[in-house]
């Protein structure tokens, strides 16, 4: 069973989450970007419902969740919340395709033509278009997951019979290191493939988000063009993975 982490203090939440506007605004400014421009996807993994509760009523109303089991029960107590918009960005299961669509407005983490098609089929049948964003494996390691970057022209040739989904652009997971020039590279070619996309003939879609940067390094996504990034640590503190 998923470990649970307790509650963290409500002041404390708004202390971090303006701190964490702060230093967006900052990073922003300094590539002339406007910050409203940029959209911040709080990670709630491990954290309660009542996290989640406290955190909506300062402004904080998107969501991320890694695992579909466990977002479920977390989402199914904040019914009364339909305004949250949630969105998974873990690696997402074929065989939990149907559980993820009937509770997520967004799969950040298509990774492979037979998950795709999956969305596709089920999507189909529940009579719904699904936004989803293709993870792209830019920094080399072998324990992320994400296409090829090379593989994307042709990743998004073969999703365009799938009219169920609409791609809304490029995620990516920046290496683990203190290196911070190996986290910007990462970064900036996922920047430019989302360039290259956008010329594409075959992308019919064009894409609008480039998720990229968390909470150690969101100020470097920033900095190589991220308009969406996904803050866990930063907002709601140390959790139990």
């Amino acid at each position: 069973m998923t470990a649970v982490q307790s509650q963290p203090d409500a002041k404390t939440i708004w202390a971090n989450y303006q701190a964490i506007l702060e230093r967006v605004a900052l990073a922003a400014g300094r590539v002339g970007v406007n910050p409203a421009s940029i959209k911040i996807v709080a990670i709630t993994k491990t954290f309660p419902a009542e996290t989640v509760r406290a955190a909506f009523r300062y402004g904080i109303n998107i969501l991320g969740e890694n695992r579909v089991q466990e977002a479920i029960a977390k989402i199914e107590q904040l019914r009364d919340l339909p305004q949250i918009e949630w969105h998974l960005v873990g690696h997402l299961q074929t065989n939990k395709v149907r559980k993820a669509l009937e509770y997520f407005a967004m799969i950040q983490s298509v990774d492979s033509l037979p998950l795709a098609h999956k969305l596709n089929t089920v999507a189909l049948e529940l009579n719904r278009k699904v936004d989803v964003l293709i993870e792209v494996n830019t920094s080399g390691e072998s324990s992320k997951f994400g296409i090829e970057p090379y593989t994307l022209a042709k990743f998004v040739a073969d999703m365009q019979p799938l009219n169920s989904l609409s791609i809304k652009g490029l995620m990516t997971v920046g290496p683990l290191t203190t290196d911070s020039a190996k986290v910007g590279r990462s970064f900036a070619l996922l920047r430019r493939l989302y360039e290259e996309m956008q010329g594409w003939s075959q992308c019919n879609l064009a894409p609008c988000w480039l998720s990229m940067g968390m909470t150690d390094d969101f100020e470097i996504a920033i900095a190589e063009g991220a308009n969406m990034l996904r803050i866990g640590r930063g907002i709601f503190g140390a959790r139990r993975d």
